[in-house]
């Protein structure tokens, strides 16, 4: 568990919050599988169904760390949880004196992760309430950045060339007003997306992905854990999905984007089930045996490659080749246009 805690943490630090915390959108490496099954489509995904899906895998990344944390976590220790309060109250206290060296947070973000480790629950939970309290507002932001550099042009100008002092002390306030130009969240999700990219997914691919063939025998329980997996996500995505999208539109909680309808939603709800990332990580915790193990991450693997493939034969079936009038035709648009 602890090489994913890494990636949780970036994943969620790009995830964020609303209001004060804003919402971002995370790229695990399931989903740029998912998205690149869309490229397959070509005109026919509108942006809309892109802006859906990676919606989409947020919650159900979420809904995965919450089933970690309820059901594969060991009893609960008070004293976990008393230490991972003192780590997060010291984050808010931070933020409420204005620190802003990212660095300092660094200490109170793993005493966090010891306590709830200790607490006896998943330590994946740290990196999602760390990241939920990542402020997403910057400090300055364009508009205090282009100020700075519009007043340290006019000092220029007023008092002739600058000396080596004011030089310098000019080229701090630029690197301060960089820095604090954007906010916190996207400070560390730029610094973190080489190492996630090329270091910590792929670690976790290769610990947690290799299935050694020869030692599976797909009878009795193996077979049913095989069975079940790859039904589940080729099957029960595909319903899931589309039954509480319905649901939710039908209640009037949710609405389309526009230039989106039910086909789209049949797509969607089976490019879901090419969600591997979190199920193999699942599959480890749950199942002791090593022979149920590699039965079930064959199932996942198998099931991510033929939700691939239903995914490109349906949505060339189902989905039009042209685009739709009144459509959203940017990943922006669509997320302000529904049909509400």
């Amino acid at each position: 568990g602890g090489m994913i805690v890494p990636a949780l943490i970036y994943w969620v630090l790009q995830w964020g919050q609303s209001g004060q915390r804003g919402w971002a959108v995370p790229m695990a490496t399931d989903i740029a599988f998912a998205v690149g099954v869309l490229a397959l489509l070509g005109k026919r995904v509108p942006p809309a169904l892109r802006v859906l899906l990676l919606a989409l895998a947020v919650i159900d990344d979420l809904g995965a760390i919450l089933v970690i944390a309820l059901f594969y976590s060991a009893g609960v220790n008070p004293l976990g949880f008393a230490v991972a309060g003192a780590g997060l109250l010291t984050i808010l206290l931070l933020q409420r004196l204005g620190v802003r060296a990212k660095a300092v947070y660094l200490i109170p973000g793993i005493v966090t992760w010891a306590g709830t480790y200790v607490a006896g629950i998943h330590p994946t939970i740290a990196g999602v309430v760390i990241g939920l309290l990542t402020p997403v507002r910057a400090w300055l932001g364009s508009e205090g950045f282009v100020a700075q550099l519009e007043d340290l042009l006019a000092r220029r100008t007023e008092n002739g060339p600058l000396s080596g002092e004011e030089l310098r002390n000019g080229l701090h306030e630029i690197e301060v007003a960089r820095r604090e130009a954007i906010s916190p969240l996207d400070a560390l999700v730029e610094g973190l997306h080489p190492w996630v990219a090329f270091v910590i997914m792929p670690a976790f691919a290769l610990a947690n992905a290799g299935v050694p063939i020869e030692g599976i025998h797909l009878e009795g329980a193996t077979g049913q854990v095989a069975l079940g997996v790859l039904v589940g996500l080729v099957v029960g995505k595909c319903v899931g999905v589309f039954s509480a999208c319905q649901l939710t539109r039908a209640l009037g909680l949710t609405a389309l984007p526009k230039g989106l309808g039910t086909r789209h939603l049949l797509v969607l709800g089976m490019v879901a089930g090419i969600g591997f990332t979190m199920a193999l990580f699942v599959a480890q915790l749950a199942f002791a045996s090593p022979a149920l193990l590699g039965a079930a991450k064959l199932g996942v693997l198998a099931a991510s490659g033929i939700a691939g493939v239903l995914s490109v034969l349906l949505g060339r079936f189902l989905l039009p080749a042209t685009e739709l009038p009144g459509a959203a035709r940017t990943a922006h648009e669509a997320e302000g246009s529904t049909d509400m």
